[in-house]
């Protein structure tokens, strides 16, 4: 574990030596209490003269797979982003809703790292008006032609004035288009009365907004100047306003560009805690405000528990408008959140902890490409599911896990192609739209694998001492899986037997499901059994009257929101060889009146969808309409795309027909894959 430090340790104190030893007999557990004992903020290995662990070798199979360079080569960018550092960077951005247009420039402070011919950026469907390199005007550029999805690369000569390993300036003026993806537009009418707009950088969606190196690689700090006739917000901490309709935001971390996040409207915000506020819409604050007060300082307080302080100062929330595409997105001091997570119970804030917990996982240490995701995604899980283990009892946390296995499979079952979507190490390299692999695989096969090496290793009080070690390591980095294993076999070289038995090739790089692992099932035993019985009361081929007499509605009245999702979801998957709900729909409409409360009345958007679910599959027509009139008011695609894909299977008619009425209210990602989806 110490190695390189032991020759000094050594050569000045043979005192010392006598205690190393007696460490290395008890396998170094009394030295990581002595790193690790209290929950302050302990940083391992953050500069050269910190500890530094020996790199160990690796199983055959990993090592056959290691790229000549880590981090490995991001293959989703076109631009030359390994021939330049980025110092800071400057976005001046006019946001125009008559036109539906973002107009300005942006200014990179770089470093040549080497001698180029030129600096090639990503760009798409933008319109380059102008470039200057320190103040002088350039005329010798060209935008490529355009290569889906990766889009047209921008090559700009290099003048000599660039010398390597010297800084300079690189201004360029543009203009957003209407065939922009990275932003959505919205006319009064589809709002709460005034136009609005918001990004969706991630993952390759930078370069639609504004000329960049668009992987997450690189990583620069921020400095925003928006004009806007509306309020606006952005990822990072606004400062004060030099005049009306002007919004300056400094971003002092510095993050890749896919993590910008831009949104503005009518906006209107409110405390949720002390370093906390939320921003919505005039009509949603009152119940924003209600659903979130109080319990993210919670999240906060429980992370850094775990892992070490939160470092980006504030932390607040925009619950943006009905069409936005994901449960959240986690752009740094604004998290970007789905109105769907309003469910008047506080039931879905869970999703605000697995934000939160990006703000380590992801925007501090980042995957170097989208073949790494499960960097980003599984340590995040991991890290939101820990969170509510410690607020709710660890039977929380492992029935959590448990619905998120049935979300992987459901998940894995509906891939047009999961030999090559379902694997935690993806390959993109040729080309491939990173959204195309967008699923549950790198967050649930991710976690799984966390949680896997968790118990593997020996439990919380084992693991614990890595996360802090892995996070510190590679603060304000990006990475690759190889290095993940590596930091992982160099912290426990006493546990190098262990790691060499893990299955590898199994966990990383075969698709499927992931290897079986035992979960506490307390919270859902009664589910299941409930969920049982009503199987065995169809296959009996009870009568209204019977079905009545044997179930109540007392017999979800404990259970919260995600047993009820739980319920419903495994009556729709338990015994799927030998049992179909499409056979008994009397017994299913039954099923929903008694527990009416509990289900059709709910106002979480997690349950009304699989109630949409379970009707659909039991083929009670009367629901089709009522699922299609819903996917008009939601745009999460966590709803959207299997909700389409449900119409379709029943009836596809009314599916097309749906989407062709919807279609121009969902984001431009969301609607791409719902046609993707209904074979348009």
């Amino acid at each position: 574990m110490i190695s390189i430090t032991l020759d000094s340790i050594f050569y000045y104190c043979p005192f010392v030596i006598v205690i190393v030893i007696v460490m290395f007999k008890n396998s170094f557990n009394p030295l990581k209490r002595i790193l690790f004992k209290s929950n302050k903020n302990i940083h391992i290995a953050s500069s050269s003269a910190d500890i530094k662990l020996k790199k160990m070798s690796l199983p055959t199979i990993i090592e056959s797979r290691r790229p000549k360079q880590s981090p490995e080569f991001d293959y989703s960018t076109l631009s030359n982003y390994k021939d330049f550092s980025i110092n800071h960077t400057i976005l001046n951005l006019d946001i125009n809703f008559d036109s539906k247009k973002i107009i300005g420039n942006v200014i990179y402070d770089l470093t040549s790292l080497n001698k180029t011919e030129s600096i090639q950026l990503d760009t798409s469907h933008l319109i380059i008006k102008s470039i200057d390199i320190n103040g002088y005007s350039i005329k010798s550029f060209k935008l490529q032609d355009r290569i889906e999805p990766l889009g047209s690369k921008l090559v700009i000569d290099t003048p000599t004035t660039v010398v390597p390993k010297e800084n300079f300036q690189l201004k360029l003026d543009f203009e957003t288009t209407d065939q922009c993806t990275a932003l959505q537009w919205l006319s009064p009418k589809q709002t709460s009365g005034k136009p609005y707009v918001f990004s969706q950088l991630e993952a390759i969606h930078a370069r639609s907004l504004f000329p960049a190196f668009d992987t997450p690689s690189v990583k620069s700090t921020f400095t925003a100047n928006i004009t806007s006739p509306l309020p606006v917000v952005f990822s990072g901490i606004s400062t004060e306003s030099k005049t009306d309709n002007f919004y300056q935001f400094e971003q002092k971390i510095p993050i890749p560009a896919y993590l910008v996040g831009i949104a503005s409207g009518d906006l209107v915000s409110a405390s949720i805690g002390p370093r906390s506020t939320v921003y919505t819409e005039p009509f949603r604050l009152k119940d924003a405000q209600w659903e979130f007060d109080n319990d993210v300082e919670n999240f906060i307080k429980t992370a850094e528990s775990i892992i070490f302080p939160y470092e980006w100062g504030t932390y607040d929330i925009l619950i943006n408008v009905n069409s936005y595409p994901y449960g959240g997105m986690e752009s740094p001091n604004m998290t970007f959140a789905t109105p769907t997570l309003i469910a008047h119970d506080k039931s879905n804030i869970d999703v605000i902890a697995h934000e939160l917990a990006h703000s380590w996982s992801g925007n501090l240490v980042t995957n170097c490409s989208w073949n790494h995701f499960w960097l980003n995604e599984g340590w995040t899980v991991y890290l939101e599911r820990r969170i509510v283990g410690k607020l709710h009892g660890e039977s929380m946390r492992h029935f959590s896990a448990l619905i998120g296995l049935t979300d992987l499979k459901n998940s894995i079952d509906s891939m047009n192609n999961p030999d090559r979507f379902s694997t935690l190490v993806q390959c993109l390299n040729d080309g491939t739209d990173p959204d195309e692999a967008f699923s549950s695989v790198p967050y649930e096969k991710g976690f799984n694998l966390l949680f896997y090496l968790e118990n593997k290793l020996g439990g919380i009080e084992e693991f614990d001492p890595f996360i802090k070690y892995y996070f510190k390591k590679f603060s304000k980095k990006s990475l690759d899986t190889f290095q993940f294993l590596d930091t992982l076999y160099e912290f426990y070289p006493n546990k190098k037997n262990v790691l060499d038995s893990i299955d590898w090739e199994t966990w990383l790089f075969k698709p499927g499901m992931p290897p079986v692992q035992k979960f506490d099932t307390t919270l859902a035993d009664n589910v299941y059994s409930l969920a049982n019985k009503w199987i065995d009361a169809a296959t009996e081929g009870l009568s209204k009257e019977q079905l009545i007499e044997r179930f109540q509605s007392s017999d979800v009245s404990e259970f919260n929101a995600n047993q009820i999702v739980l319920f419903l979801e495994t009556l729709t998957t338990i015994n799927q060889d030998k049992f179909n709900w499409s056979k008994y729909p009397d017994v299913a409409e039954i099923l929903l009146q008694i527990y009416h409360e509990s289900t059709k009345d709910s106002q979480n958007a997690e349950v009304i969808f699989k109630v949409y679910k379970f009707a659909t599959l039991a083929n009670l027509s009367t629901y089709y309409q009522i699922l299609a009139n819903w996917l008009g008011t939601v745009g999460r695609m966590k709803f959207v795309r299997p909700g389409y894909r449900l119409l379709n299977l029943v009836d596809r008619d009314l599916a097309i027909v749906t989407f062709e009425r919807f279609k121009d209210t969902y984001h431009p990602i969301c609607r791409s894959l719902v046609k993707q989806d209904l074979g348009l």
